[in-house]
């Protein structure tokens, strides 16, 4: 992959009737406190990061991440990888840390995370957020932007988490939403909650692309690319799909050789029907008044990858291989893809319940079981319970690595902050730990502006300074 990226993963949580010393409201942050203070997988913040988060709000882990709480529920940063693997095995380690928390406190029988991107109840949605680092450098013209929101729109096809039912979102204008029949499976979790292409702010008005500038890094090298329309992923094969053939995308972007006359007319509303589209025939307008499937939108994209990204590493190669086996599947025989694409994983196991059970798609006991398939927990979360072909198998179980949750990526900057981590368990002093700094008493700073560079030699050398020592002389 050769890019640094990083995953934000929102997590619900819901706590079973027998309770557990308290409602779901409250064991986030006793999970979150939990981490920190007792399993002491990572160091808390000691200082307000901002107005939502003050200290004690979250903190960085071991493995160079990041937990916290946002807007109420548990949030886990993965930290900065540079390549597909690892991106993938330290977003599993997410959702392990979680679960081997709630074991430890003895809950997990009582309480489940779950990593999914809707609240049946209220209609609330949660993210999953991706960054990718990109040059400072590439060009965002609006034929660019155009040609990457055609492609995001139409990943859902394999990167979608599947949902049942929909939600009707108001807009940023604030008209009712047109009156529809109602839907009773589609493809993405979060199709129905984008109400923009482009927009900086996250909250109300969420946009398939984030558009604020905050690379995190040396801003006059770097940017960095905040997508909000993903879902969160149970397969690790789905979120290598997701992460890699955008990154695919991103490298034909910097290199100019996107491909040309594929903009959606509105790629807000091809997002919503092609998620919507009972008929799984996921036409799309294009803005020069053509229509094309989605699928052969995919094609386009992957034969350009192809043409100019193959031969550069064998996992490139995977992954490009990997995006051709998708895109037959899904045209010949998409039961191939059960345990690797989440939708059609989901919708395998909810046809044959609806089938065995004799019940409808309004059914509530199916939005209950479309939550149990985000269940962290392997022995109950119904991902878990799919066997899936060979292919996708072994790279499923390939990817959990148990040492994730506790050692960062050797080859990126989270090396060096895990090492700060460490430190700073053992010191009874002040410090602060952001993505791309550390410092002893707010006064005393390691700037670490290139992702790519570990700093551990520099992290080192910046703790055991003479200097250091003054400030506990002093206090």
């Amino acid at each position: 992959m050769d890019r640094i990226v990083g995953i934000e993963t929102e997590y619900g949580c819901l706590v079973s009737e027998e309770g557990a010393h308290g409602g779901a409201e409250i064991w986030p942050s006793k999970v979150k406190n939990y981490v920190f203070r007792k399993a002491r997988l990572g160091t808390i913040d000691l200082h307000y990061r901002d107005y939502e988060e003050p200290p004690g709000n979250g903190g960085f882990l071991l493995n160079g991440g990041r937990l916290y709480l946002d807007m109420g529920h548990i949030e886990y940063a993965s930290p900065e990888c540079l390549n597909l693997r690892d991106l993938v095995s330290y977003d599993i380690a997410g959702d392990e840390l979680l679960q081997q928390s709630l074991g430890e406190l003895g809950v997990a029988g009582q309480v489940s995370f779950i990593k999914n991107n809707v609240d049946h109840h209220t209609g609330a949605t949660f993210g999953c957020h991706e960054n990718y680092l990109m040059k400072r450098e590439a060009q965002f013209t609006p034929p660019i932007l155009g040609t990457l929101l055609t492609f995001l729109a139409t990943r859902q096809l394999f990167t979608g988490a599947g949902r049942v039912g929909q939600a009707n979102p108001l807009a940023f204008d604030f008209e009712p939403p047109q009156t529809q029949s109602p839907v009773a499976f589609q493809l993405s979790q979060r199709a129905d909650h984008i109400v923009n292409d482009i927009y900086q702010w996250v909250q109300f008005n969420r946009a398939i692309i984030n558009a604020r500038d905050e690379p995190l890094a040396d801003y006059r090298k770097y940017r960095r690319l905040h997508l909000l329309i993903g879902d969160s992923n149970m397969s690790p094969f789905a979120t290598a799909l997701k992460i890699g053939t955008t990154a695919c995308v991103l490298a034909l972007l910097e290199d100019g050789k996107l491909p040309r006359n594929l903009i959606l007319n509105d790629a807000v509303q091809s997002t919503r029907d092609i998620s919507r589209d009972a008929t799984q025939e996921w036409i799309v307008d294009l803005e020069n008044g053509k229509t094309m499937s989605a699928i052969d939108v995919q094609w386009q994209f992957h034969q350009l990858a192809t043409k100019h990204l193959r031969n550069r590493n064998a996992e490139t190669d995977w992954l490009l291989e990997s995006w051709s086996f998708t895109l037959e599947a899904l045209e010949e025989d998409r039961h191939r893809l059960i345990g690797g694409v989440d939708w059609i994983t989901k919708k395998w196991l909810l046809d044959t319940f609806v089938e065995n059970e004799n019940v409808s798609w309004d059914d509530p006991w199916l939005q209950s079981l479309d939550l149990e398939y985000h269940n962290i927990d392997s022995a109950r979360g119904l991902f878990f319970s799919v066997t899936p072909g060979k292919r996708i198998g072994e790279w499923n179980n390939s990817v959990r690595r148990a040492s994730a949750m506790h050692q960062p990526p050797n080859n990126t900057r989270a090396a060096g902050r895990a090492r700060a981590v460490e430190h700073f368990q053992k010191s009874d002093r002040p410090y602060v730990i952001n993505w791309d700094s550390i410092a002893y008493d707010s006064r005393d700073f390691l700037v670490m502006s290139d992702p790519f560079e570990t700093y551990t030699d520099e992290v080192v050398k910046f703790l055991s300074a003479k200097r250091a020592a003054s400030f506990e002389e002093n206090s």
